[in-house]
């Protein structure tokens, strides 16, 4: 009996959409991260990027639980002495609400070349709609999901 390894022509790419709207945060981030990465899959493989497409729409009406509103911190360096930047998940949601997605699933990602190559599957809208219509109708296995 001999071992079965993935090949790139065996792998087929669907997508999924997924509507933000008064989901939890960290929920979403890691059925996204999973779908990303392909582990839904049987032929995962932890070398490959065997995993799907991911469309996040309504990202300005994710929630988050308890205090975490007010207190939690984002933060960025500029490279410089004394450059760290920081913003609270408030501000960032009034400014760059796709951002907080992004980086919740960023950070369930492997952190080295396969995990920004995985990344790019990842595409986050703030509004109900997206281009990517023609992408999701031509794949059969719409799956858009609401609630939890």
């Amino acid at each position: 009996m001999k071992t079965y390894s993935t090949k790139a022509s065996d792998i087929k790419r669907e997508w999924h959409v997924f509507d933000a709207a008064d989901r939890i945060l960290g929920r979403l981030a890691t059925q996204a991260a999973s779908l990303l990465m392909g582990k839904h899959k049987p032929m995962f493989t932890r070398n490959l990027d065997t995993g799907d497409f991911v469309v996040i729409v309504n990202a300005d009406k994710v929630r988050v639980t308890g205090n975490k509103a007010k207190q939690k911190e984002y933060y960025r360096h500029s490279g410089y002495p004394g450059g760290l930047k920081r913003i609270t998940f408030e501000k960032l949601m009034q400014t760059y609400p796709t951002r907080i997605i992004e980086h919740a699933v960023k950070g369930m990602l492997p952190h080295n070349r396969l995990g920004a190559k995985i990344f790019k599957k990842l595409k986050v809208y703030a509004g109900d709609t997206h281009p990517h219509l023609a992408e999701v109708k031509a794949d059969s296995s719409e799956v858009t999901t609401k609630g939890n």
